[in-house]
């Protein structure tokens, strides 16, 4: 019964419809997949580099085209891919799209997918309209009589009708190696949707980190510490009224608990979000720059103001590094260069001291490790015996 229901089922016919009207989608995609190929095997010789770049921006686009017939046709949806990577400058765009993983499952899919649907059409839709002329042609057989006899015809009708029992499950079969390649190369895993909402989950609390810091850090320096030196003020007039020597001695006592707490205050502002970095990041690196005793080159060459942390990470390790060369390196002369890099922020610090650090030898560079891999960088350091020593810190320019 099943086998005699399946000509007349919808299912049938929508997997039929599904196939003709994907062939429209499948046409174009095809092409821009085969010129993106033919890009990729000349990328080498460069020219073939930007027809593989547009090819690759385009079929990460094409997703949503074959999501709207298997929608209407057969019921299959799948989420949206996750968000391509976001690099500053034309040299991030270039290297987001070339490392863009759903563009190159799309490549491949829009190479597959047309001789896919032409044979979904050409095995299952001619075989039908073949069928049906063959079951009535017993009817017509005298206008056209291909067959010697009208018995004959009768033999082509019953080969016909065989077509029309056997066509569905061809179309399954080829409908249903389309889904597969779908759920395989189109629709987005549970791993890579988690990744990306982890991905996305990091930089938003990142940003909300960011600007808790930002409120706490203005709260300590507009409130708490204008009260401690309000505080201060007071005890001096107070120091000026009192005669007695004891009670001038407690009150001097106080202002240097308040000039203390002052100091520890301020060092936790600067630790929360250094103003320098109000005048951009640039300006704050110059400026740690003409602070130490070694003479300091500094060379920025920058896209765009990066984030919050990311600046915030640059700045201190900036700082940190620039203190070790003052007080360990014996070192003459540094260098500090600041610039986009491959849709990165790459930051290099180089001096010609007597080498040997180690990111766990008590200077802070192990600190700085890790900040940079909570960030998702990269921090690395060559400082061979004798120097000189080279400092290199990589960071996503949204942190």
């Amino acid at each position: 019964m099943i086998l005699l229901r399946a000509p007349f089922a919808a299912r049938t016919w929508r997997e039929l419809g599904y196939a003709f009207v994907g062939l429209f989608f499948a046409v174009p995609v095809f092409v821009v997949a085969v010129a993106g190929a033919a890009g990729a095997v000349y990328s080498l010789l460069t020219v073939g580099l930007p027809v593989l770049i547009g090819a690759l921006w385009v079929l990460r686009h094409t997703v949503v085209w074959f999501r709207l017939p298997a929608r209407w046709f057969l019921g299959l949806d799948w989420p949206e891919p996750p968000e391509r990577a976001r690099r500053p400058g034309f040299a991030g765009f270039v290297v987001a799209t070339l490392t863009d993983g759903t563009a190159w499952r799309a490549l491949l899919y829009g190479i597959v997918r047309l001789p896919l649907a032409l044979a979904t059409v050409y095995l299952g839709g001619g075989p039908v309209v073949a069928a049906v002329a063959g079951i009535t042609y017993p009817a017509w057989w005298f206008v056209l009589p291909l067959d010697s006899s009208w018995a004959g015809s009768w033999l082509l009708a019953l080969e016909s009708l065989g077509y029309v029992l056997v066509f569905p499950w061809v179309v399954r079969i080829l409908v249903g190696l389309d889904r597969l390649l779908i759920r395989a190369l189109l629709a987005p895993t549970p791993d890579r949707l988690r990744i990306a909402a982890l991905e996305a989950g990091q930089a938003a609390l990142r940003a909300d980190s960011a600007a808790l810091l930002r409120r706490v850090e203005r709260n300590l320096h507009d409130g708490t510490q204008a009260r401690l030196v309000g505080l201060g003020v007071t005890l001096s007039r107070i120091e000026a009224r009192v005669d007695d020597a004891t009670v001038r001695g407690l009150v001097t006592d106080a202002q240097d608990s308040v000039v203390e707490a002052l100091a520890e205050l301020r060092d936790i502002v600067r630790g929360l979000h250094p103003p320098a970095l109000d005048d951009g990041l640039p300006t704050a690196i110059e400026t740690l720059a003409g602070r130490g005793s070694v003479p300091v080159d500094v060379r920025i060459d920058m896209v765009r103001q990066p984030t919050d942390v990311v600046a915030s990470a640059v700045y201190f390790t900036v700082g940190e590094l620039l203190t070790n060369v003052s007080r360990h390196a014996g070192a003459t002369r540094a260098r500090v260069d600041l610039r986009s890099a491959d849709g990165s922020v790459r930051l290099t610090v180089t001096d010609d001291g007597r080498g040997g650090a180690r990111a766990g030898s008590g200077t802070g560079l192990a600190g700085l490790h890790r900040r940079a891999v909570a960030l998702g960088g990269t921090f690395a350091i060559d400082s061979p015996a004798g120097g000189p020593t080279t400092v290199t810190m990589t960071l996503p320019p949204e942190g």
